[in-house]
């Protein structure tokens, strides 16, 4: 006997959907569910897998051909349009922007942006529904993830404006994920800045869940945290930004005090702004 679906989940199965990513964490683990639920999938990505196909969305060419494609293979219709593709470098915010900073905004911004617009006419034909996934990084200072911070709060502020051009055809969610160990988290890693153990973790789990279950809502919801505690943060974030800055300051500077890191270059001006030592200087 097949057990019935959940009610929010029931406008799932049929549906056709491109998923950007798609050969990330958040982005397969996706894909998996999705087919489980009976939604028809193709996959954008870099690196090309079966059902998904190759696609670098900072091309404009390449995305067009790429939508274009996938929604070839999908039968001409798009219900559902998810964007996971992201990058995540670890960058001194004072410096003047390096090709990191470049990469992070056409990936993470424009790249949703591009894939958006060309899939936007099969999605406003069908009535369609877009996801986006920010971070609760868009409305939260951390050190050394500012041009992350910049891309996703834009990503937000792309969503906003989306949906109020595009609302009365297409649904638009924005999905806040928290930490979640993922290779995004490479770069910070191995540049000596890593947040493992200094910010609450979140399971993958949770932000494939919810980004499930906002496309399976009868109506779009606006905004969507994957946990009880992202909610509270992201209205926190959002609604006292005053008294979130006052509190990731205080936590950094106990952070630099016990030495947090320490040894990454990129840390040494913001140890000494708050009262360490003296940057090392730079050994060739």
């Amino acid at each position: 006997m097949t057990t019935p679906l959940p009610r929010h989940l029931r406008r799932l199965p049929g549906q056709n959907a491109i998923v950007t990513g798609a050969s990330g964490a958040f982005g397969c683990a996706t894909v998996a569910v999705l087919r489980h639920l009976g939604v028809n999938v193709v996959g954008l990505d870099r690196k090309p897998a079966p059902g998904v196909i190759g696609c670098d969305i900072t091309d404009d060419e390449q995305v067009r051909s790429s939508v274009a494609e996938a929604v070839e293979q999908l039968g001409g219709r798009l219900d559902l349009l998810i964007h996971y593709a992201g990058v995540g470098p670890a960058v001194d915010i004072g410096r003047e922007p390096d090709v990191h900073v470049h990469q992070a905004l056409e990936v993470n911004l424009l790249g949703a942006w591009r894939v958006t617009s060309a899939a936007m006419p099969a999605l406003a034909e069908s009535r369609g529904r877009v996801v986006l996934t920010s971070s609760l990084l868009a409305n939260l200072q951390l050190p050394f993830a500012g041009a992350y911070t910049v891309s996703k709060r834009a990503l937000a502020a792309y969503a906003d404006c989306l949906r109020a051009e595009y609302g009365t055809h297409v649904g638009v969610t924005t999905v806040y994920p928290g930490y979640v160990d993922t290779p995004i988290h490479d770069s910070s890693r191995a540049t000596g800045v890593a947040l493992d153990g200094l910010v609450p973790a979140e399971r993958e789990r949770d932000t494939v869940m919810s980004v499930i279950r906002a496309a399976g809502a009868k109506r779009a919801p606006r905004d969507v945290a994957s946990t009880g505690l992202g909610t509270v943060a992201l209205h926190l974030t959002r609604h006292f930004p005053g008294t979130t800055e006052q509190i990731v300051s205080l936590q950094l500077g106990l952070l630099l005090a016990d030495g947090a890191f320490g040894d990454a270059e990129i840390a040494q001006g913001l140890h000494a702004r708050h009262g360490g030592a003296s940057p090392r200087p730079n050994v060739s």
